[in-house]
């Protein structure tokens, strides 16, 4: 599949960022939120520090300009476009994050953030609400799935101008504080107003886990943040409880997060003083990560999922699980990512993450893809690469140096410098695309009718509590031909072979979409991911494969 087709449907929230498209799990962003992903201990300079002549030369100049220059100068400004540019030349991870966009890159590893508690799509130029969050801010006023903001304050609040940051900028806030909006109620004539006041919104970054068939259970967790081994630990044990003896651990999309989250997951599935992960730098010793032996899960079978967007904490998790030969990766090569940052919080509030140290798999691999310093952009393009070469869709097309190769515990060959390579590679489906589907996806036709039906028919719908009732009256009811109908209206109609192609991916996404917004991700994944080749794959390894 070639970048033109690397199709992303993505909704953002204003209490968890969920992602309501998620058909290639993450676009770009996720390679700058693997690269910005710092670990769980916060270091400050103290001390005298001793620099170079080099960087008294630029502190030099820096005053010189500041008190001679023939014009004011803004210091704050220049300071701030001089640090990203430093930074940039130094490797692909490090960063500078301006005082005000701190609190925001940290809130997906923070576990919370305080809002209004909505999840919500821009559809027509207009804010509407996905799912209001059990027990938040909007849920206690009455606010419903479906609800139309229009207003926020006194003030309409619609447009084309309208996009998910801008409104994510609205109605976040700090705790206590209040906002007013006006909302459109499908049934109700006229403005409703409500007065909310903002508070703490958990992110939960164990999006769903549930039981695949009576003893393979699935969970799919989107990031390493601070309260992920909790949310982890909790979803393992009631997959237990339901009768589950192997479990697939879904890391496709997740970019990473703390290191200390990750070393503590994997320790449920590893024996005593097994080597989890060590890190090491310039400056930094040697630190070994050891399991304590008191994972509950070491003796289960374990899967791991990963692709191209699966980096750094995700590699550390499914490099641990494949060199110790503790259970089976599949997928596609994750991202590469094997440099550790630490944030050092600035007087100002601005905050600096600097890579510091490298980190190692059990095996001694680092799996840091190669890079040249300051040529950021052809690092980033890597993953485009991966696409246009073939990667994607044969193994083949890869091959590592012998320099780069290690062994498991169990003598297996794995390599290092450019991700992890999984024991099965599962190739990209594209054989149910046509430009129909790219066309409908594209325009987000396919989220936008899947919304519009289950606002219509809420009442209706919610008598189903379980995905496979849902889906089996939406069958009834012919949904893909009313979507048909509904894109021919937008004037895209299929061309000659395109339904025979494209009808059972569209149905399928058609079906997942509703019962997300009828039953929550607990009913859209089962429905989602029932053809996903990879997770098929995954349940034979587990059903088949000793070891």
């Amino acid at each position: 599949m070639s970048k033109k087709n690397a199709i992303y449907i993505a909704a953002f929230s204003v209490c968890a960022g969920l992602l309501l498209g998620a058909f290639f799990e993450k676009n770009a962003a996720a390679a700058k939120l693997a690269s910005t992903t710092p670990t769980a201990t916060v270091y400050r300079i103290s001390g005298n520090n001793t620099y170079s002549n080099e960087f008294t030369k630029l502190n030099e100049v820096l005053t010189l300009i500041n008190t001679f220059y023939v014009d004011t100068i803004n210091a704050g400004k220049v300071t701030e476009d001089i640090l990203p540019q430093v930074l940039h030349d130094l490797d692909p991870h490090s960063v500078y994050i301006p005082a005000d966009e701190v609190e925001e890159a940290n809130e997906d590893l923070n576990g919370s953030f305080s809002g209004i508690g909505v999840s919500f799509s821009i559809l027509n130029d207009t804010i509407t609400i996905v799912d209001v969050i059990a027990g938040g801010p909007s849920e206690k006023l009455g606010i419903l799935p479906g609800d139309r903001i229009v207003q926020v304050g006194d003030s309409a609040f619609v447009g084309e101008w309208l996009n998910n940051t801008k409104v994510m900028k609205t109605l976040r806030g700090e705790k206590g504080t209040k906002v007013k909006i006006g909302i459109l109620r499908h049934g109700y004539d006229g403005i409703l107003q409500f007065e909310i006041t903002r508070g703490d919104i958990p992110v939960n970054s164990v999006d769903v886990a549930y039981m695949i068939n009576d003893s393979i259970g699935y969970i799919k967790v989107s990031r390493f943040g601070a309260n992920t081994y909790t949310e982890f630990v909790t979803e393992l044990n009631t997959l237990e409880r339901e009768g589950c003896k192997a479990y697939i651990v879904d890391l496709r999309g997740n970019s990473g997060g703390y290191l200390n989250t990750a070393i503590q997951m994997i320790n449920e599935f590893l024996g005593p003083n097994e080597l989890i992960v060590y890190t090491e730098g310039k400056i930094w010793p040697r630190d070994d990560a050891y399991a304590d032996g008191r994972g509950k899960f070491s003796d289960a079978k374990v899967c791991v999922l990963i692709n191209e967007w699966s980096a750094s904490a995700s590699e550390i998790f499914a490099g641990a699980i494949q060199d110790h030969d503790r259970g089976w990766i599949v997928g596609r090569r994750s991202f590469g990512k094997g440099l550790v940052q630490q944030p050092y919080p600035l007087k100002d509030g601005s905050e600096l993450r600097l890579t510091i140290a490298r980190y190692y798999t059990p095996s001694g691999r680092c799996i840091q893809k190669p890079y040249a310093q300051g040529e950021i952009d052809a690092y980033d393009e890597e993953i485009v690469d991966r696409f246009e070469k073939g990667e994607i869709f044969s193994a083949d097309s890869i091959s590592f140096a012998d320099s780069l190769k290690y062994h498991t515990d169990k003598g297996r060959t794995v390599y290092g410098a450019g991700g992890i390579m999984p024991d099965y590679f599962v190739a990209e489906d594209t054989s149910y695309f046509s430009d129909y589907y790219k066309e409908v996806l594209y325009k987000g036709l396919v989220y936008e009718y899947a919304f519009d039906y289950s606002d219509d028919n809420r009442s209706l719908l919610g008598k189903y509590h379980e995905h496979e009732e849902l889906v089996s009256y939406l069958h009834k009811d012919g949904i893909f031909d009313k979507f048909k109908a509904f894109a021919s209206g937008k004037g895209i109609s299929p061309k000659a072979g395109e339904l025979e192609r494209s009808k059972a991916a569209i149905d399928e996404l058609l079906c997942a979409y509703i019962c997300r917004n009828i039953l929550g991700d607990k009913g859209f994944y089962p429905v989602f991911n029932q053809n996903d080749q990879t997770l098929q794959k995954a349940v034979e390894v587990i059903c088949t494969e000793v070891r």
